[in-house]
């Protein structure tokens, strides 16, 4: 998948007043940073940028960031590593660029998405949602915005665990197999007969047991 390009230029102003003049000449202040670079201070436009992250994971998309230095044009490959919102109206106010290396494996953590609807769910089961993402190592290139899972085969009672997901080739999950992703659970009316059921038994012991106990004192009064 070929990378977006955000154009970027070098910023040398500093402070809240410097910050807000770049907001409300439509830029949004950022940093760029990595492994072995110097910090540097940018300005993007707010228009690309929103372009670049409607309808995904700003965490898992990767940009090509083009900075201009000097009259000089370099293009990095980055992932927005922190996006800073307000908000009440939303709007971006702050981005920080991490430098990857498109040969090393990077840690991201991926949406899970369920689709289809469960048998259990057309019988009356209630569909729980546990985890609605994992921890996965890969190579920049074999990243997803999401892993997509199909769940119309679970049953009341059936559970989805990390290790039951087929992972795109080349993602690894990092997190422990046996942690649940979602669970159908038995209708409400049929775990309140469940209860009901328990908490009778419970009482039936303990009057059982409180039988025994009188008919014992009553034994040894005579």
């Amino acid at each position: 998948m070929a990378q977006p390009v955000l154009a970027a230029r070098a910023r040398h102003e500093t402070g809240k007043g410097a910050a807000r003049k770049l907001r409300q000449q439509g830029q949004v202040p950022a940093v760029f940073y990595g492994p072995g670079v110097e910090p540097m201070k940018l300005a993007v436009p707010y228009s690309d940028l929103e372009r670049i992250l409607t309808g995904v994971s700003g965490e898992n998309v990767i940009i090509a960031l083009e900075v201009e230095t000097e009259g000089k044009k370099h293009r990095r490959s980055v992932m927005l590593k922190e996006l800073q919102s307000d908000p009440v109206h939303e709007k971006y106010l702050h981005a920080d660029f991490y430098e990857i290396s498109m040969d090393k494996e990077i840690t991201v953590n991926v949406a899970i998405q369920l689709n289809g609807t469960p048998i259990g769910v057309t019988n009356g089961g209630i569909l729980e949602n546990v985890r609605r993402e994992v921890s996965v190592s890969c190579l920049p290139d074999k990243l997803t915005s999401a892993i997509d899972v199909d769940i119309s085969h679970m049953d009341i009672g059936d559970a989805l665990h990390i290790e039951d997901i087929e992972l795109p080739e080349g993602m690894r999950a990092l997190e422990d197999g046996h942690l649940t992703i979602a669970v159908v659970a038995a209708p409400v009316a049929e775990k309140e007969e469940e209860v009901e059921e328990v908490e009778e038994l419970l009482e039936g012991e303990e009057a059982s047991a409180e039988s025994e106990e009188t008919g014992a004192e009553e034994s040894t009064e005579e």
